[in-house]
């Protein structure tokens, strides 16, 4: 049983030197975050408050530091101090537990992983120069730099998988696959996403494509064995090609990670593959950014790939334009309840 999940009192609008305070310590509230999570603090109070004496001697850190980062997480609605030296969840702290449905664990301890810092610690230098600041400090691009270093990798592959189910149930609600025979997803990982789509249309087959060690580890998943006779897992490079038995293709956060010209690739190969086919399209599930001021998520994640992977987030207008350069046509942009949305193009 879950132990009762205390709400923050609202603070005071800040002043305008205060709301830059704000934004320029959250660093500090990230790491943080960051640290409480990989300890595991949530979990260790899904039963009622404790105090940071029981709380570090759970984590075998210092009692003085671990409540000194708690006190600070509280001023900001992530815990509650209930009495001197004792804290209980918020629902904040409740998203943290790594045992509750959407749990944004992965997500916090990927957002404030000592690599992902130091990496946002160089973003001045594509700001200068346009080159990503991750190969500026690594030496090579990030999805050369993944398979060196396999902790690193199952970091980050965790914390997608976790925004991932984040995004799943609203594309579900919000977009239609209905008539679609064979559904491609193109660089589609270990297949959740096509998963959750052919559990919610029986009649539908799916093919997963990526590359070979990601193939490899997908079919070895109980999950995907269980419908192996309706999906196959097929190795494939998007940049030199992709299979030609679908009759639609979806990517999902794939042609954010690439420039324009990359883009353009990637698409007009899955283009030619879906020539001649009636009713044929292309599905991109990707941010949409708005004109104007308003906060939208999109905008942050666009930070996120100027400095790792080189690619960006886009408006609608620029989304038709990449489509017109690969030979297909906007037809629309389904909105989800969730920061993505469906951004459908037909062979033009």
């Amino acid at each position: 049983m879950s132990a009762p999940v205390i709400t923050a009192p609202d603070s005071a609008q800040p002043t305008p030197a205060e709301h830059i305070m704000q934004l320029a310590t959250g660093y500090m509230a990230s790491i943080s975050i960051h640290i409480v999570a990989k300890l595991g603090i949530p979990d260790l109070l899904k039963d009622g408050p404790r105090s940071t004496a029981d709380l570090a001697a759970a984590t075998a850190t210092n009692e003085d530091r671990l409540y000194r980062v708690l006190r600070a997480l509280a001023s900001l609605g992530v815990f509650a101090e209930t009495a001197p030296r004792q804290f209980a969840l918020t629902p904040a702290a409740e998203t943290l537990r790594s045992d509750v449905e959407g749990s944004i664990r992965p997500m916090a301890i990927w957002m404030g992983d000592p690599l992902h810092f130091r990496v946002y610690a160089e973003m001045m230098h594509p700001v200068k120069t346009g080159q990503t600041a991750f190969e500026y400090l690594m030496g090579k691009p990030i999805f050369e730099y993944f398979p060196t270093d396999p902790a690193e990798s199952e970091i980050f592959n965790d914390a997608m998988t976790c925004f991932s189910g984040m995004t799943l149930p609203a594309i579900l609600e919000a977009y239609d696959f209905s008539g679609i025979g064979t559904l491609m997803d193109v660089a589609g990982g270990h297949g959740a996403l096509l998963r959750a789509i052919l559990n919610k249309y029986p009649a539908m087959r799916g093919i997963v494509t990526d590359l070979q060690h990601v193939i490899d580890r997908a079919k070895r998943l109980p999950e995907n064995q269980a419908i192996a006779h309706r999906c196959e897992f097929v190795h494939a490079d998007f940049f030199a090609s992709v299979p030609s038995n679908a009759d639609a293709i979806i990517m999902k956060h794939i042609i954010h990670d690439w420039d324009d010209h990359e883009a353009t690739l990637i698409l007009r190969n899955c283009r030619k593959e879906l020539a001649g086919k009636p009713g044929a399209k292309i599905l991109l599930v990707e941010p949409v950014i708005s004109p104007g001021n308003a906060p939208e998520l999109g905008k942050f994640m666009d930070l996120e790939m100027m400095v790792l992977p080189g690619g960006r987030e886009r408006t609608e207008e620029e989304f038709a334009r990449l489509f017109a350069a690969a030979g297909l046509r906007l037809s629309r942009v389904v909105r989800t309840k969730s920061p993505v949305c469906v951004v459908e193009g037909v062979v033009a």
